[in-house]
């Protein structure tokens, strides 16, 4: 079976001058990719207007997760091979077809009672539990700023640059790979030879099996 590889792409690269190079990036891959957008400035005007207007948690959760389908819908619009995808077998019909989904996530984690509705579940947390819902997925998350290769998943939560809520829902054979701003001049290049860019990243899961 062929390897799929999601890639978070974060809603505060919207404001970076590489945006646009991080797109052409993964339009290069000649493997299947699934993109998972961040919810960007949509989500951050959510969380700014929660204690000015009073709403809950669970109504900022559900505003934040179409936040990413806006981010979502912008990506499809600057690409060329990227097309939204709300289910699994949309997902399945855009790789066979040579296409970059963009997930559409709504759907799927608001009928999910077991993912938080709340601000501990992000876009990060929600692309590691959809790569743990597709066999031989690997996960990589581009960031804004480079994390030493000695970094492990842990020490991601604890510098917030994951969500609090990453290792409950990262399945334990997915593979996490983490890109920064030094990785984006070669991306493309390397998306398109099939290699992940950036590094991976250990957890716990993965130095035990190496001391082993």
């Amino acid at each position: 079976m062929d390897t799929i590889l999601v890639v978070k792409l974060g809603g505060s690269s919207a404001a970076s001058p590489d945006f646009l190079r991080w797109i052409q990036a993964i339009e290069k891959s000649n493997g299947k990719v699934v993109v998972v957008p961040g919810g960007g400035p949509f989500a951050n005007t959510v969380r700014r207007y929660q204690s000015k207007m009073g709403y809950g948690d669970a109504a900022a959760h559900h505003m934040a997760i179409l936040a990413m389908e806006q981010f979502g819908l912008a990506l499809v619009s600057l690409g060329t091979r990227m097309v939204p995808a709300t289910t699994r077998v949309e997902l399945a019909e855009a790789l066979d077809a040579g296409r970059i989904p963009v997930w559409m996530p709504s759907k799927a984690v608001l009928d999910d009672p077991s993912i938080a509705r709340d601000w501990s579940v992000t876009s990060d947390s929600l692309s590691a539990w959809l790569a743990g819902q597709m066999p031989h997925a690997r996960l990589l998350l581009v960031k804004q700023i480079d994390v030493p290769h000695d970094s492990s998943i842990e020490a991601l939560v604890g510098a917030q640059i994951v969500d609090e809520s990453f290792l409950a829902s990262l399945h334990p054979a997915t593979t996490v790979h983490v890109a920064g701003p030094a990785d984006l001049a070669l991306a493309g290049r390397r998306l398109a030879e099939g290699v992940v860019p950036g590094h991976e990243v250990s957890g716990r899961r993965q130095m035990l099996d190496a001391a082993q």
